[in-house]
């Protein structure tokens, strides 16, 4: 089986590139991929009316695109080292344009659901080589401000994703959401002339191991959905499968070296409470604002908005930090955002809608921060030629954390029916104090393996 070696890998990383004129117009693209994720949120109501199908069903449509794009982006990270970067992201370009226009002519929910999860596998290309790209072409000092642009523009694109898919959703209907996408296939001539040329190798890809852990992932959040015992019982058999193949496979689909690394098996705990608090916390508000406060999509939309323009501000500002306090320290501070945010949701949210601004005001910049520091420390661990498969897995554990979320979110509001409304969000948020405190824990225990050297062999 043959593998791109590191000298191959430092010889292409001397390239050099137009960084600024890269990393802007990927993080426009980034913004796109990455609001298509949030738009139908606002727009589930809608959907589960017009399709005639439960809250859990319709979680579907959000907790379901987050696990492909989880996978995706682990599998074109995979992919990137023995194929051009260019090549893969015009591919997943196509796939979300495609996926985009027939998703346009979809009236039922089950090809609702698949051109979604179409899209998913192209938005995973366009979000996971961005962090390749910064990470193998651009110099540490400034790769902590590269990351930064590229995190903003993500939660920039969380959170007007609610704003415009509530305007779209009132005024035009949700099936228009599908088309906003479609604008990313323009920015290809773009990447065409800026983005550095590399050549292939002739490899033998893992496509067992990556279909494994596809399947044990799905069967994962199945089980979570339906709580049927069948699924844990086929994920079981199928993680232990996938366990024993990496094992016995020389290039494996996800390299069993880096999960023994304790520092980064930390950092991504932490990148995944993170992605599990933010993603919950943008499925739950539309149902509290429809519920509690009969607030229209639009104004759903607008009310997250000042949330997403703070945080796209402070990202220069995060990176500038980054760059002065060190990564720790952020993902520290990040943390205190996030706890701030989900005591203020637990214990105000259902009062009333000025609670909930002033919550997301601490959580939207808290969560482009945090995501941005723990991302930046893991490309700091990293070896180079770790860079593919190791930010794969990072991006795989954290949109794993979003829909892992989505999921359980749904899951305890379709079990808690019957109980007061006030009562059922508030538990909601109550468990995501816990997992917050939990991750605030994790970043002690890093910061100690940092103190004291501790081995990670």
């Amino acid at each position: 089986m043959l593998t791109r070696s590191s000298s191959e890998i430092e010889k292409k990383d001397s390239q050099v590139i137009p960084e600024k004129k890269i990393i802007y117009i990927w993080s426009f693209a980034v913004f796109f991929a990455t609001m298509n994720s949030t738009m139908f949120n606002v727009a589930l109501p809608s959907v589960q009316v017009d399709l005639s199908i439960n809250i859990s069903v319709a979680s579907l449509i959000i907790s379901g695109y987050s696990v492909v794009l989880a996978i995706s982006t682990l599998t074109f990270s995979r992919l990137s080292e023995f194929i051009p970067i260019l090549k893969l992201l015009i591919t997943g370009i196509v796939l979300l344009s495609f996926g985009s226009i027939i998703g346009f002519f979809s009236k039922h929910f089950v090809l609702v659901l698949i051109t979604r999860l179409v899209q998913a596998i192209g938005a995973g290309s366009i979000v996971s080589l961005s962090l390749v790209l910064i990470s193998r072409y651009i110099p540490f000092s400034r790769r902590g401000r590269a990351m930064a642009l590229t995190s903003s523009a993500a939660v920039l694109g969380l959170g007007l994703g609610p704003v415009l898919g509530g305007i779209i959703d009132q005024f035009l209907g949700w099936n228009f959401l599908f088309l906003v996408t479609v604008l990313i296939v323009f920015l290809i001539p773009m990447f065409i002339y800026l983005l550095p040329k590399e050549e292939i190798t002739k490899v033998k890809f893992d496509s067992i191991g990556c279909a494994l852990t596809c399947l044990s992932v799905v069967c994962l959040m199945v089980f979570f959905s339906t709580f049927k015992v069948i699924f844990i019982l086929i994920f079981i058999l199928l993680i232990t499968l996938t366990s024993n193949h990496f094992l016995r496979v020389k290039s494996p689909f996800i390299k069993a070296n880096l999960l023994k690394n304790r520092k980064y098996t930390t950092l991504l705990y932490i990148g995944f409470v993170s992605y599990f608090v933010y993603f919950s916390t943008l499925f739950i508000l539309p149902f509290i604002l429809t519920d509690i406060f009969q607030l229209e999509s639009s104004e759903i939309g607008f009310l997250v908005f000042p949330g997403a323009i703070l945080s796209a501000v402070a990202a220069n500002f995060i990176g500038r930090l980054i760059g002065r306090f060190g990564n720790v320290s952020i993902i520290l501070a990040g943390q205190v955002f996030l706890i701030i945010s989900t005591i203020l949701f637990a214990f105000l949210a259902t009062s009333s809608t000025l609670p909930i601004l002033i919550s997301y005001l601490f959580m939207s910049p808290g969560f482009t921060a945090l995501s941005t520091s723990v991302r930046n420390e893991i490309s700091k661990i990293l070896h180079v030629d770790e860079i593919g498969s190791g930010m794969g897995i990072v991006q795989l554990t954290q949109f794993f954390g979003g829909s892992f979320g989505v999921t359980i979110t749904g899951t305890i509001l379709t079990i808690q029916e019957g109980l007061s409304q006030v009562i059922m969000y508030r538990n909601i948020y109550i468990v995501l104090i816990v997992v917050t405190i939990t991750s605030i824990l994790m970043v002690f225990l890093y910061r100690r393996k940092l103190e004291t050297g501790v081995s990670d062999d």
